[in-house]
């Protein structure tokens, strides 16, 4: 490597991940459109190979509309547990090339390279990025998107530039230049709100964000308009970050059939998604005390937000709360979804509280069920009531990753 840079930032972007993977397990798919949906009952693309986007297939695309484009679409049920067996063994692989590793996403992954320079200093940073490309193709058998440049923000839109299968590096000295033609909202994190806001000030494209001050975006967004504002020059401070924070919330959602009405149907989803929330829980070891549970009709949500006297990680008790929002706040509307979230999930208790009400045995037989659930499988056991639960399969999130309260698919 010629000259070492200040800082280099490589982003991994797995191409059309799941479409992929689909396409690898069966040969007979490859280069043939395929869509992948939740199940062989989902309305709904979750993602398409590139074969399926040529015919203007998009994620979210209803399949019926995705058949009308393209009468020859394979339609693939998502297989959640097999896109986590690939996507750990190539965050596995990519910490084999730098340890400083943030899996961003299910198929993305940054590495900070900047102290592993000397160990590559036979390859020129093109080389480099080639050579981390051959290393996820062993791996998984699937090619990506590679971007390489100095800072996190400049290297992930530069693995966009060239899909499928691309390679785009640029040195961070040139990074403010490439950036300037850039509309800032095509930048990670930037959506319609800040774009509107840098919009009003004169502000479309990246190379007219130094036209402003830095405090403009400060004192309306705090540290992180501070950060947008240098991102946009090329400059993103942000660190590649190893460790997955606690979770802000924690909740499960299901959408279930057109305007259900009865309240047997509503209750039953809400007690499928109350034990799904007590159960994560329990296993990444956290507790909640405020709990919301939410109904959507064609009016909007309706629904509650509750503070319990006391913590807990019992889908029961939570179940309860969605029993008293159902006969509080429905009026017997069609619903649409139904959705149950832990506000203030944190580490669960050692010590209990002497005044709390708990049964101990409640507890050890939460426990036992899980075990037993996690060797035989998803509700193995479960309130009797669930056996009359949807049958549609789990998904993967696309924040899964490998380790931390994160890896879970049971959503």
């Amino acid at each position: 490597m010629q000259r070492p840079w200040p800082r280099m930032i490589a982003l991994v972007d797995m191409n059309s991940f799941f479409a992929a993977i689909e396409q690898l397990d069966n040969p007979f798919w490859r280069g043939r459109p395929v869509a992948v949906t939740n199940g062989t009952k989902g309305t709904c693309c979750i993602t398409n190979s590139y074969e399926a986007r040529a015919y203007g297939i998009k994620t979210g695309t209803h399949i019926r509309k995705a058949r009308e484009l393209c009468p020859g679409l394979i339609q693939a049920p998502a297989r959640p547990q097999r896109y986590a067996e690939v996507s750990t063994q190539i965050m596995r692989a990519l910490g084999n090339v730098s340890p400083t590793l943030e899996v961003f996403s299910v198929d993305e992954a940054f590495l900070d390279l900047t102290r592993c320079q000397s160990l590559y200093a036979r390859m020129n940073p093109n080389e480099l990025g080639l050579w981390i490309k051959e290393v996820v193709y062993e791996a998984s058998g699937l090619n990506c998107s590679v971007g390489l440049s100095g800072d996190k923000t400049t290297a992930k839109w530069a693995a966009k530039l060239i899909k499928p299968n691309g390679l785009t590096v640029i040195p961070p000295w040139e990074s403010e230049e490439r950036l300037a033609p850039v509309a800032v909202t095509e930048l990670c994190g930037v959506k319609a709100g800040v774009g509107g806001f840098l919009a009003q000030r004169g502000v479309a494209l990246c190379g007219q964000m130094k036209h402003i001050p830095i405090s403009t975006l400060a004192q309306r967004f705090g540290n992180p308009g501070k950060r947008i504002w240098l991102m946009a020059q090329g400059k993103d401070p942000e660190p590649v970050t190893t460790t997955v924070k606690d979770p802000r919330t924690i909740g499960h959602g299901k959408v279930i059939p057109p305007d259900t009405d009865d309240p047997v149907v509503l209750l039953t989803y809400l007690r499928h998604m109350a034990e799904k929330v007590g159960r994560r829980l329990r296993k990444y070891g956290f507790e909640a005390q405020t709990f919301t549970v939410g109904l959507l009709s064609q009016l909007g949500w309706i629904g509650r937000k509750f503070r319990l006297d006391y913590p807990t990680q019992d889908g029961h008790v939570v179940f309860r709360l969605a029993e008293g929002t159902l006969s509080s706040c429905w009026n017997g509307e069609g619903i649409f979804q139904v959705h149950i979230g832990a506000l203030d999930p944190k580490p669960a208790r050692v010590q209990m509280d002497m005044f709390e009400q708990h049964n101990p045995k409640r507890l050890q037989v939460l426990s036992a069920i899980d075990k037993i659930n996690s060797r035989y499988g998803e509700f193995s056991i479960m309130p009797a009531p669930l056996i009359n639960r949807s049958t549609m399969p789990n998904v993967i999130s696309p924040a899964w990753k490998p380790f931390g309260h994160r890896e879970t698919i049971d959503y």
